[in-house]
Formats: C-alpha cells, sequence, structure tokens
C-alpha cells in the first residue's frame, strides 16, 4: 500500500447503551488507531480512550489506554509496548507474563480484532492459535489468554469472514469483515452504525 488511508467508523454496543469512535489511519508508515468508547455494561457506566500503533504489517508496538467507571475505583491508565524482538512493558516495567503474546485485545472494542486479521493474512481454511495480551475494562489489567482465528472467507473487495475463538472462556463468532479487515458486526456484540 502506498500513502495512508484515513478512517472514520462508529460501532453500537448490541445490547448496551453506548458507542465508540474510531480514527484510524494505517499505511506504509504504519497504524494509528484513536478510540473512545462510552458504554454502560452491566450497570455501571465506563469511559475508555485509547491510542494504539502497529507497525504497517500490522504488529502490535503500542498502547495508551485510559478508562474511567462510575464506582468507587481511581480512574486507570495503563502504557503497554512491545518490542520488535517481542518483549513486553507495562508502564515501563517488564512484562514477562505477555512473553508470547503477539498483541493486545481491548475488551469493549471490535477493533483489536482487526490486528491478527490483518498481520496473519489466513487463506481459507487456515487457523491460527494466539497467546494475546487481554485489557478487560475498566481495570485495565493485561492478562495472557488464547485465542484462535480461523478464514472463512479470505480478505477481498467485498471484505472477508473469520471465525474467532476465545479459547480461554470458550467463546466463538463469526466476523464478517469490510475489505480493510474492520468489523461490520460482532454477533451479540458490537454493529457496526458507520459506514456500513
Amino acid at each position: 500500500m502506498v500513502g495512508t488511508a484515513s478512517r472514520y467508523l462508529y460501532w453500537l454496543p448490541e445490547d448496551d447503551p453506548g458507542c465508540e469512535q474510531l480514527d484510524l489511519r494505517f499505511g506504509d508508515q504504519g497504524v494509528r488507531a484513536l478510540g473512545l468508547v462510552l458504554r454502560g455494561r452491566k450497570g455501571a457506566h465506563v469511559r475508555c480512550r485509547y491510542e494504539l500503533e502497529a507497525d504497517a504489517a500490522w504488529n502490535f508496538r503500542r498502547l495508551t489506554i485510559s478508562a474511567t467507571g462510575d464506582g468507587p475505583e481511581a480512574p486507570q491508565r495503563r502504557d503497554i509496548s512491545r518490542s520488535p524482538k517481542g518483549g513486553w512493558q507495562v508502564d515501563g516495567e517488564a512484562a514477562p507474563e505477555l512473553e508470547g503474546c503477539s498483541e493486545v485485545d481491548i475488551q469493549v472494542t471490535p477493533f483489536t480484532n482487526s490486528l491478527p486479521i490483518r498481520r496473519l493474512k489466513l487463506g481459507k481454511g487456515e487457523s491460527a492459535e494466539l497467546r494475546v495480551a487481554y485489557l478487560p475494562v475498566p481495570a485495565l489489567t493485561p492478562v495472557a489468554v488464547a485465542q484462535r482465528y480461523t478464514c472463512l472467507e479470505p480478505l477481498g473487495e467485498s471484505g472477508g469472514r473469520y471465525l474467532y475463538e476465545g479459547l480461554f472462556r470458550g467463546f466463538r463468532a463469526e466476523l464478517p469483515v469490510d475489505p480493510d479487515g474492520l468489523v461490520t458486526d460482532y454477533p451479540e456484540t458490537f454493529r457496526r452504525q458507520w459506514p456500513r
């Protein structure tokens, strides 16, 4: 890809009140995503901001994320990074518990599913099991978990379709994506409001 593509996207939670706005830029200089999530979950209200960077091949490099809830907990903030050699840091400290993880998965956004979808470039019927740094919101305490992606229809001009499995919790969902690998519908979880 030559140059930079710029996308603005909006997702709505399927059952809860809220929305996410994403400002995404990607191209031969890398990926930069700025997201704002406002969401009511299980009676609690959460505000989450994130800035994520990846290289041009969609390899995760850095995440700055903050979250507040309406409970007594103090607002949380994390700076998480992964070196090209695979070493992880959380708030400037080595995080050996995340060694072997390939990317992050932020609980309240469908955007982070795009990282493995774009990076792996799976062919039809191919699958890959991953170890990822999962970030629950609003706690923002990363934990290494197992996930699997299987390509049902590879990315093309009309998009693609992937089976996501959260092996750590027995969850499965078929994810239709647009030609840029961005989720359009996450069954029973998120749906894209704009662009459709």
